[in-house]
């Protein structure tokens, strides 16, 4: 019996809020999307409307879960805690140029971690073991031809897609991911591979989504 084509995974990563704009950290706080933010995320609902998802994971946070409502889809969503943003700790609402003034030396997120404050915080590693955790639904249902979408964070969307490919959580920081755009995980020649990444909706299509020689996982 012929296995089905494996489905793929979409990571959205929210619209714009006042914190993106500003580049203010923002993980707990419980901030809207701004009106840019909004036309982000009916964009991308827009962009996705061709596509069957077989399961939605949404974080509970506002500005993720408005993001949800208007691509379309809040109907199927699942409120899941683990792709919540990265916990910034004491570093919550700063920008990285006031840490560093701070600090008073370098610092790396994605090395360095943060400081506790009204939250413990978190380090890489933390991260990315919630991000494994969550891969595990995941890829249960990308095996059997589902699609998944995942609408969450961009420090949290980093560390999966690393982890997507088995790349240390450190290498998260090489993929930049900006607000409103769509990434997709599959899999090509039977290999964990990212097909596309940081794409504005308005630069997406279904095309996207052909890459040939995708295999079984």
């Amino acid at each position: 019996m012929t296995s089905p084509t494996p489905g793929r995974v979409y990571l959205i990563r929210h619209g714009q809020t006042p914190w993106t704009i500003t580049g203010q950290h923002t993980s707990v706080t419980d901030i809207p999307l701004t009106v840019d933010g909004e036309e982000e995320a009916k964009a991308i609902g827009a962009a996705l409307a061709p596509v069957t998802f077989e399961l939605v994971l949404v974080s509970p946070r506002q500005r993720t879960r408005r993001t949800a409502e208007l691509a379309g889809l809040s109907h199927q969503a699942v409120m899941e805690p683990n792709i919540v943003e990265w916990d910034y700790g004491g570093f919550e609402g700063l920008t990285t140029a006031e840490i560093l003034q701070a600090r008073g030396d370098g610092w790396d997120l994605w090395i360095d971690g943060v400081v506790a404050g009204a939250t413990p915080g978190e380090h890489a590693a933390d991260v990315y073991a919630r991000a494994r955790t969550v891969l595990t639904e995941v890829k249960n249902v990308v095996r059997h031809g589902g699609n998944v979408a995942l609408v969450a964070h961009g420090h949290f969307l980093r560390s999966l897609g690393a982890a997507w490919v088995d790349l240390p959580v450190i290498d998260g920081r090489k993929l930049a991911l900006h607000t409103g755009t769509i990434s997709i995980l599959g899999y090509e020649h039977g290999h964990p591979a990212i097909l596309g990444w940081n794409i504005p909706a308005s630069g997406y299509s279904s095309g996207d989504d052909n890459v040939s020689g995708n295999a079984q996982p």
